[in-house]
């Protein structure tokens, strides 16, 4: 259970990531006065996204994936095995990215050209997680200050509620709520019945098996049989609920013909993880490739190109920093909290 519902909100008109690109940009100018504008403004840019890197690999991924051998490797990719301590003190000390992680190592694009994969995309599907509803809280006294559906925060639905609540109290309330399971008869409801801006509805559910269908990614099945995974021999096999395996079975009838999100929807977790083995396993590929194909996570990680202080801002912060420089008020719910992705601390200050 992990509080993935965080939004990166912040006053108007200014999101979270503008408010800590200016951040960024006040530290930038106090260090290298002689830099131009632009150089501040795109050095900057570089820096943050950065730490939205490191933030998804050390930070938000564990929170999901929380069995302590894949946190180790998620920790991993970016410190490397050598640990985070040794690189804050020393750097680099092999050109391993096995060692030293994969920041600063060579770019390496396997042979082929980075994108990313269908698979991937089929995988990735993370709707679930999201609530139908919501209850926003008064970070002072606890008190309920807006009940809401998924809707109500949308588009310029949501500018306005952190308009008439606040930054702090809507930041609080996804911090002490818990998101939805990746599991099926999970998906949510207004998802299903999704209304565009020009007023045609939607099913993205649905949408989400079609478009598999289309780009021919391959049925669950056939999907673990080219990863050398052993196929489901029936739907039995396939889930480890009575109930949704009578319903796989009125659905398709045969088990090789299950789609590939319904049945990593219906396989059984590993401990600890908050989807299935076999969506872990394209994962865990791509976390690792988009850093390693990114010049600027890899032969580009530089003090050169990022700046002492750059590196040092990536190195030294967390999402919990970041929540604390935008938001100091949100101080004692995050006090005791490791991880700022998990569920926060129960507050009142009055």
């Amino acid at each position: 259970q992990t509080s993935t519902s965080l939004a990166y909100c912040s006053e108007r008109p200014k999101g979270m990531r503008d408010t800590e690109h200016n951040a960024i940009c006040d530290a930038l100018r106090a260090a290298y006065p002689s830099w131009s504008d632009e150089e501040v403004f795109q050095r900057a840019r570089l820096i943050n996204a950065a730490l939205l890197a490191k933030i998804h690999t050390v930070e938000w991924t564990p929170a999901l994936l929380t069995h302590p051998t894949v946190t180790a490797a998620l920790r991993a990719n970016w410190w490397g095995v050598f640990g985070e301590r040794i690189r804050r003190n020393y750097g680099r000390v092999s050109s391993s990215e096995v060692l030293s992680g994969i920041p600063g190592a060579e770019r390496d694009h396997f042979g082929v050209p980075y994108a990313i994969t269908e698979e991937f995309v089929a995988v990735y599907r993370m709707h679930p997680l999201i609530p139908d509803d919501y209850t926003f809280y008064s970070l002072r006294d606890q008190s309920v200050l807006r009940r809401a559906e998924l809707p109500d925060l949308l588009g310029l639905n949501g500018v306005r509620l952190i308009d008439e609540l606040g930054a702090e109290n809507c930041l609080y309330s996804f911090g002490i709520s818990h998101p939805g399971a990746l599991r099926l008869h999970n998906f949510p409801n207004h998802l299903r019945k999704f209304s565009r801006h020009d007023g045609t509805v939607v099913d993205l559910a649905t949408v989400d098996v079609l478009r598999d269908r289309e780009r021919g990614v391959p049925r669950y099945n056939a999907f673990r049989r080219l990863l050398h995974m052993e196929p489901a021999k029936s739907f039995e096999d396939l889930t480890d609920n009575p109930e949704w395996a009578r319903e796989l079975r009125d659905v398709y009838g045969d088990v090789e013909l299950v789609d590939l999100l319904p049945g990593t929807l219906a396989e059984p977790l590993p401990p600890g993880m908050a989807f299935s083995d076999t969506a872990f396993r394209i994962f865990i590929l791509m976390a690792s490739r988009r850093l390693n194909s990114d010049r600027f996570f890899t032969t580009d990680f530089t003090d050169e190109v990022y700046s002492p202080v750059g590196l040092d801002w990536i190195r030294d912060n967390t999402m919990t920093t970041v929540l604390l420089r935008h938001f100091p008020g949100l101080t004692p719910a995050l006090r005791n909290v490791e991880n700022a992705f998990w569920p926060w601390s129960s507050v009142r200050l009055s």
